[in-house]
């Protein structure tokens, strides 16, 4: 009966109805009474004690007092008048101003009687003050009253549409309590042993109205734990079933590798590297079909790993893809390994958007007969007409940009056995979102640079030093290197952005007569764009001045300067992105961070992160801390996290824990057959078809 109850449509309850249950619907994705148990508050306001006018104190949350009014009066005129109420307890005076809707609450605030009051307190000259708060006539009631009020997520719409905080606080609790015999306990009794957790009845209650600060952290541990568990059981399962179920192409023919080894390595490999390759071997001739996350910062050498498992498939008599995702990747991509298959003789061709309508017939036919050993591309490689004659292996670049489900077309391209997939990224990812978001993946990390590289050395300066900053970048053209001078292009202000960097260039052309200057930015079109690249690469231009289009794969061993403007605009990883343009050839390079003199917490941070540390995996966790794994990955419009409330960048232990019990529980009782973990398997029938997050209520 419970869950049916659950997906009862929300506009059955009590004071929804249709129309705003359409409301719900649209702004909050609240469709049945499950939805609305799980909209979780955000925040809490402290109503758990009354304070007095004597302990108001500067910078204090909004609090609640017991306040009798005075005197009322309207101050000023026009559109400038204020309803200011002088209002009273036993150890003070203070006043409650309203801006707007003066003329009701003129009506409604009575003086000698006493009200409830809740609001943020403010200190005028000697007196605080309180504008527009809450207020109502106090009773015997509401002042026995204590509480944590919750704060929930909320659309202006909503607010227009009187569907305010007090509203949706009503309509929870009015589920609560026809829910409350209903709510079934979805963990395993030994855990919340083991664990100390509440059950889930009472933290679902606690959640949404705890009755003190102890018992609300205490339903946040238990909810955050139990959906950990699950996205974890839900990752391990889909390993093992895939373990057992993919049969994958046996590729051990090293052959090719062997002479590419032996006559055309362009360098020596690092240990890192070699390890890796050993790794991908063994999976790929073990039986098994392989899935893989190959880890490495930019400029780890990760291209020739996998060309080098290229060569191993297309040794053994099977095909490869690699699927990167812009153009200018791919074509990047189709350089580095068509040069160097060539003195192999191994055939390989490039499938994107801009490519001829004639020269695609091509590529499909030499696909399917067989001939074409490899193939790169975009998104153009997951079409239906893409068909391949005998796919073994597909490499699937900057993951974080494509979903699981294009993952999954990809392996669909071979209908006799699913091939090999390893997935590439230059974003490190910390270890905690790596087992949430890829924990159906094996790892490899590439940790150390290639030999003869110095790390980047990373300076922050303020607008104030730019004529020194110009000294030095004189100095290094004059050394015979290159520039590359970043300034960000953020798409709600691309015309002041582009001014900016209109302005930029014109004052790089003043400062430094006679250096030819190239310009790139996400107006132009590709063929302008390409140009202007080709000349920097080639040393024809001695300053690259550009938007963020050069942050991923663009390669100019001479450039050995990074100055980003406005830094503090930017995003970690994409610094970290930028940064890993320049330090490609054996000369110290540098990055300059460029940033006005007011910095915000968050933006310091970040900005000190960049020039303490050249770890991608240092950066990462920081990243994390500071905006959520969503935001890090994109992967909020993606839906590969469907979190309801824990948060990967602040339960890092609380996810260890959960993933080792998880672990534990697939190992005692795969099928969850024994009598105590019944609980789990009736959880997860009701979930498989309907949601990633197992945790749910359904």
């Amino acid at each position: 009966m419970g869950n049916r109850f659950f997906d009862t449509p929300i506009e059955f309850l009590k004071g929804v109805g249709p129309q705003r249950a359409a409301l719900l619907n649209k702004e909050l994705g609240i469709f049945t009474y499950a939805d609305l148990l799980q909209h979780f508050p955000f925040r809490y306001e402290d109503r758990t004690r009354f304070y007095t006018i004597a302990e108001l104190q500067e910078n204090m949350p909004a609090v609640q007092l017991v306040v009798i009014p005075e005197k009322k009066e309207l101050v000023g005129a026009g559109r400038k008048q204020r309803l200011v109420v002088h209002a009273r307890d036993h150890t003070g005076q203070m006043e409650l101003v309203w801006f707007q809707g003066i003329k009701w609450m003129l009506d409604k605030v009575k003086t000698g009687i006493p009200y409830v009051v809740f609001g943020t307190p403010v200190k005028y000259s000697a007196r605080y003050s309180m504008a527009h708060p809450e207020i109502e006539p106090a009773t015997g009631q509401n002042q026995q009253r204590a509480y944590l009020q919750p704060v929930y997520p909320l659309t202006e719409k909503l607010r227009t549409k009187h569907l305010d905080n007090r509203t949706l606080n009503k309509l929870v609790h009015e589920l609560l309590l026809l829910a409350r015999n209903k709510i079934p306990e979805t963990l395993p009794h030994y855990l919340l042993a083991q664990y100390r957790l509440m059950d889930k009845q009472n933290a679902l209650f606690q959640i949404h109205f705890p009755e003190n600060h102890d018992l609300l952290a205490a339903a946040r541990r238990r909810l955050k734990f139990e959906e950990l568990f699950y996205t974890q059981l839900r990752l391990l399962k889909l390993k093992i079933l895939r373990q057992e179920k993919s049969h994958g192409i046996v590729l051990n023919n090293t052959g090719l590798l062997t002479e590419f080894y032996n006559h055309h390595l362009p360098f020596q490999l690092t240990g890192a590297q070699k390890r890796v390759i050993r790794e991908i071997y063994a999976d790929l001739k073990s039986g098994k079909q392989m899935n893989r996350l190959l880890q490495g910062d930019v400029g780890s050498g990760k291209t020739i790993v996998a060309f080098a498992c290229m060569l191993i498939a297309a040794g053994s008599g099977a095909q490869c893809a690699l699927m990167a995702p812009t153009e200018i990747l791919a074509q990047q991509h189709f350089k580095n390994i068509s040069r160097l298959a060539e003195p192999l003789g191994l055939k390989v061709a490039l499938l994107t958007g801009s490519v001829k309508k004639s020269d695609r017939k091509v590529i499909h036919q030499q696909l399917e007969d067989g001939s074409l050993s490899v193939l790169i591309g975009t998104h153009a490689l997951i079409e239906e007409k893409v068909q391949f004659h005998n796919l073994g292996l597909a490499i699937i670049d900057e993951q974080h940009r494509f979903g699981v489900a294009q993952r999954s077309r990809l392996w669909h391209k071979n209908k006799s056995a699913e091939p090999h997939v390893l997935v590439m990224t230059a974003t490190p990812i910390p270890r905690t979102l790596a087992m949430t978001l890829y924990g159906d993946l094996d790892v490899s990390v590439i940790d150390e640079l290639p030999p003869g590289r110095k790390p980047v050395q990373t300076i922050h300066r303020f607008d104030s030093h730019r004529l020194a900053v110009f000294g030095f970048i004189k100095k290094q053209i004059e050394a015979g290197r290159q520039v590359y001078l970043v300034y960000p292009l953020i798409e709600e202000s691309e015309k002041t952005d582009l001014k900016h960097l209109m302005d930029g260039y014109e004052s790089i052309c003043r400062a430094f007569p006679g250096v030819p200057v190239s310009i790139v930015h996400g107006r132009m079109d590709a063929e302008a764009k390409e140009y202007e690249m080709q000349r920097f690469v080639k040393g024809e231009t001695k300053i690259m001045v550009a938007t963020t289009v050069i942050e991923v794969g663009v390669d100019v061993p001479n450039a050995t300067v990074m100055i980003i403007e406005n830094a503090e605009r930017f995003g970690l990883s994409q610094l970290h992105q930028l940064r890993g343009r320049v330090g490609r050839g054996g000369s110290q390079s540098y990055c300059i961070l460029m940033t006005g003199p007011k910095l915000t917490a968050d933006a310091r941070k970040r900005i000190q992160t960049m020039v303490k540390t050249n770890n991608g995996f240092e950066i990462a966790e920081v990243d994390l801390e500071l905006r959520g794994p969503g935001d890090l990955l994109g992967t909020r419009q993606s839906g590969m996290l469907d979190l309801l409330i824990a948060d990967l960048g602040k339960d890092q232990q609380l996810l260890q824990i959960a993933r080792e019990e998880a672990i534990r529980l697939l190992q005692n009782d795969p099928l969850l057959q024994k009598p105590e973990n019944q609980v789990v398997y009736n959880q997860i029938n009701l979930q498989r078809q309907s949601s990633t997050n197992w945790s749910r209520i359904s």
